[in-house]
């Protein structure tokens, strides 16, 4: 018992941490603890290294919504979601923004229990007609989301451009002498395309205060947002190459994040929980490594399924507290100076850039922030430049050689 309750508060911590802190992702964080395992296992126990981990996974699909909320810095899980939960801060209505994206976590850590348990009996039974399916199913989203744009024509070039961009970027990530391998050149690239070319256009002036009204979420919204989460999020998942990132792409075939801010910010943050849980469950169920956790995991011993599962739970309920609690403060960032604001933000994600992937990092984020800036110039959607996570993933299911 006293291993369970350490898992929880040690993995609530280190998610925090990794929500909270860009850059600083709950992957890197799982390596630590398993360099730390001769130390812990013999005081705590052997599944107090795995409820950490689990327990940190969770927490981070909660917190990290808040530095891309108030700062505008997104990470690969919240690369679309910046741009309506930033734009609600830029209204005074940060928290709003915030508590929104909780509640759509809390939804989808409910949805994905009846899921997980499915997903356990199930896919050892149909997991060898689901891997093909990957290209498929993008192809037909994207496909969508392009010919119900606006402007077609402009939307596949965006998309195309940005695939090109993400391809060159995997292809020669080699180049960035990081500490996260080629996986690191993510941080450069999403926060060129939604974090700097968003920052540059956001206006001047102090931050407006930021007031909170309460939360008025539309019955439908929220069924819509959760089964449209839920369905995302077991996509991305349990298919193979994907992110959550592209689970965000899936979600804006049905929420448009401009016109329906709530709506969107509910279903991806259900999205990134429900991929959370679903990837435990493809841990569990055919001993896929779906990201780093996972793999972590992979090399200790475990405890049963419903040991971890109860422990995600208690995280889950912790973690959304803990939002709350962050979100209550955000009284706090009214009357800062945007610019300079926005000016060290921007300094901040050039060093991290830097620290992650050298100079090879900082070319790829200069690429990026001027792609990004080419949506707004045009009228279209941001969300066309997840074609640097999306293509280089439909032509990795197809057997191309991406990563």
């Amino acid at each position: 018992m006293i291993g369970f309750l350490a898992g929880i508060v040690l993995g609530v911590l280190l998610g925090a941490i990794s929500g909270l802190l860009p850059g600083i992702h709950v992957n890197t964080l799982a390596g630590g603890l398993l360099a730390l395992q001769l130390a812990l296992i013999p005081v705590f126990g052997p599944e107090m290294l795995a409820i950490a981990m689990v327990s940190a996974l969770i927490t981070h699909t909660f917190l990290d919504i808040i530095p891309s909320t108030f700062l505008g810095i997104p990470d690969a899980d919240t690369a679309l979601s910046v741009i309506p939960a930033h734009a609600m801060c830029l209204e005074g209505r940060g928290e709003e923004a915030v508590r929104i994206a909780a509640l759509g976590s809390v939804a989808g850590f409910l949805a994905s229990l009846p899921v997980a348990l499915a997903l356990l009996l199930l896919a050892p039974l149909v997991q060898g007609y689901l891997d093909w399916a990957v290209a498929i199913i993008l192809t037909g989203v994207v496909g969508y989301l392009v010919l119900f744009s606006e402007s077609p024509l402009h939307s596949g070039i965006i998309f195309l451009i940005s695939g090109i961009l993400g391809l060159f970027s995997f292809q020669f990530a080699f180049l960035g002498a990081g500490p996260f391998g080629s996986s690191g050149i993510l941080m450069p690239l999403l926060s060129g395309l939604f974090g700097i070319s968003l920052l540059l256009v956001s206006g001047k002036g102090p931050v407006p205060h930021q007031h909170f009204e309460g939360i008025s979420l539309p019955r439908r919204t929220v069924v819509k947002g959760t089964i449209s989460g839920t369905i995302a999020g077991i996509v991305v998942g349990w298919l193979p190459g994907l992110s959550n990132a592209t689970a965000n792409s899936v979600v804006a075939s049905v929420a448009d994040y401009n016109r329906d801010r709530q709506g969107y910010l509910f279903a991806t943050n259900a999205a990134n929980t429900v991929n959370a849980v679903a990837g435990l469950a493809a841990f569990y169920a055919i001993a896929r490594t779906r990201n780093g956790v996972m793999v972590a995991l992979s090399a200790i011993e475990t405890p049963p399924f419903s040991v971890v599962l109860s422990a995600a739970a208690c995280a889950a309920a912790c973690a959304y507290l803990l939002t709350l609690l962050l979100a209550s403060t955000a009284w706090r960032l009214g009357g800062i100076n945007r610019t300079g604001l926005t000016a060290g933000v921007i300094v901040f994600i050039t060093l991290l850039s830097f620290l992650f992937c050298g100079l090879f990092g900082l070319f790829i984020l200069l690429l990026a922030t001027l792609l990004g800036l080419v949506p707004k110039l045009l009228n279209i959607p941001q969300v066309f430049c997840m074609g640097a996570v999306t293509l280089p993933v439909i032509l990795f299911s197809l057997g191309v050689s991406v990563f």
